[in-house]
């Protein structure tokens, strides 16, 4: 057998083994993700049944609508597990821009809907969506476009203010006036997971963090709605039937369940006692009804998501790809610690919805997306193209010069002819 022969015998068998990879890869997220959701939508009729009930004499209420949205959603997911991510980043820009115009939008008296002091929504009925949620995908995008593109911008937080941190920044200064401090940092966690795989290092990382800190403690100062949330994080128990009153039903209900718990559907804290017991604090009532081993699995889903997510964007030598599969896996994670953390008393309550469990179809959709996005990069083959470094001659390396920035090969050739033309 030639040379030459062999040579493409070896790279058939790394493809293929890398394409049973990205399968295995493919297959076992989406069984975590579909496992997740299910578990949400009978989680979140249990949780609601009493609220639906005595506000709408539907029980079936909220079961209706989260079906709805998760039927929409796992066909966005599909969707996107179909499209190739790659063209995603010449659109990154104009989703960010159209992010940022819907985060304006939003903040217009008379146009955005109010709830519970912010005004985070827009629309009514079935089609009321939150704009911040559609800017965690959108800022995930834009800077995966941008590192990918100027990579040299990561030396130092000087190069890299402007062009990779300003839009983002903006978007979380947006996001803190409607306001939403979890969203913010939420987006700040996003961020930080990306720049950190992209080899940013800690030092350069340091100062935006002690700025986000300090804009975190000015925006509680003037709010007395995060005032009250970080008094009950110190001392619940000075206002327990006030500021302190979510927390402390919280921890009864994550108390009553022991090892097993109460029984699926037998919650008492669902009946008024517990706020939001169908959206933030739903995993308490998972905790009441399932105990400590349902409490486990729904946080043994996250460490599988963290897992996966991690592998894929390790493996995804393609740096726009991995950049995003970084960002999706540090939202979907870090969202998920923020609203365990706020729930079990551990960090100050700040409105997240726990991810594919909680109700909300803004959030599940954004997140089902997100899922197909990444569903895409553990299966594309441009994101494996470069997952096995191979030895070049030089005929192939000048052949290859084109693909460095991510374009398909002879692009550079065919723009030389088109500008000598």
């Amino acid at each position: 057998m030639s040379f030459v022969n062999r040579r493409k015998q070896r790279i058939a068998e790394r493809s293929r083994r890398r394409s049973e990879e990205g399968n295995f890869e493919y297959v076992f997220l989406a069984i975590v993700a579909m496992g997740m959701l299910a578990l949400g939508v009978v989680m979140v009729f249990s949780a609601s049944l009493a609220r639906a009930y005595f506000e709408n004499a539907d029980g079936y209420y909220y079961l209706k609508r989260e079906l709805f949205f998760a039927v929409f959603g796992v066909a966005v997911m599909y969707g996107m597990a179909k499209y190739d991510f790659t063209r995603l980043r010449k659109m990154a820009p104009v989703l960010m821009a159209i992010s940022i115009a819907l985060l304006i939008i939003v903040l217009i008296p008379g146009v955005g809907v109010s709830a519970n002091g912010a005004r985070r929504w827009l629309g009514a009925g079935l089609a009321t969506f939150q704009p911040a949620e559609f800017a965690k995908l959108a800022v995930i995008l834009f800077v995966a476009s941008v590192m990918s593109a100027r990579p040299r911008l990561l030396v130092s937080l000087r190069d890299m203010a402007l062009p990779v941190l300003a839009v983002p920044v903006f978007a979380c200064f947006l996001v803190l006036l409607e306001p939403d401090m979890g969203t913010a940092i939420t987006l700040g966690v996003t961020v930080a997971g990306m720049l950190l795989v992209a080899g940013v290092s800690l030092r350069v990382l340091a100062p935006p963090a002690a700025v986000a800190a300090f804009v975190i403690l000015v925006s509680v100062t003037f709010s007395p709605h995060q005032m009250d949330r970080i008094t009950a994080f110190l001392d619940p128990w000075k206002d327990a039937t006030g500021t302190g009153h979510q927390i402390i039903q919280s921890w009864v209900a994550i108390g009553s369940g022991g090892l097993s718990g109460v029984g699926l559907g037998q919650s008492v804290q669902k009946f008024n006692y517990l706020p939001e017991s169908h959206t933030d604090m739903i995993f308490s009532i998972i905790s009441e009804e399932t105990g400590i081993l349902g409490a486990m699995l729904v946080i043994a889903g996250f460490i599988a998501f963290a897992y996966i997510g991690c592998r894929i964007a390790l493996k995804c030598h393609y740096r726009f790809g991995k950049f995003v599969a970084a960002g999706i896996t540090s939202m979907l994670v870090g969202q998920a610690a923020i609203n365990l953390c706020a729930v079990t008393g551990l960090l100050p309550l700040t409105g997240v919805p726990l991810p594919l469990v909680s109700y909300g179809g803004s959030s599940l959709i954004v997140v089902l997306a997100s899922i197909g996005i990444l569903l895409n990069i553990a299966v594309n083959p441009r994101g494996k193209i470069a997952a096995a470094p191979q030895k070049k001659n030089k005929a192939v390396q000048s052949r290859d010069r084109g693909r460095r920035d991510g374009r398909a090969p002879g692009a550079g050739a065919r723009s030389r002819r088109r500008a000598h033309g």
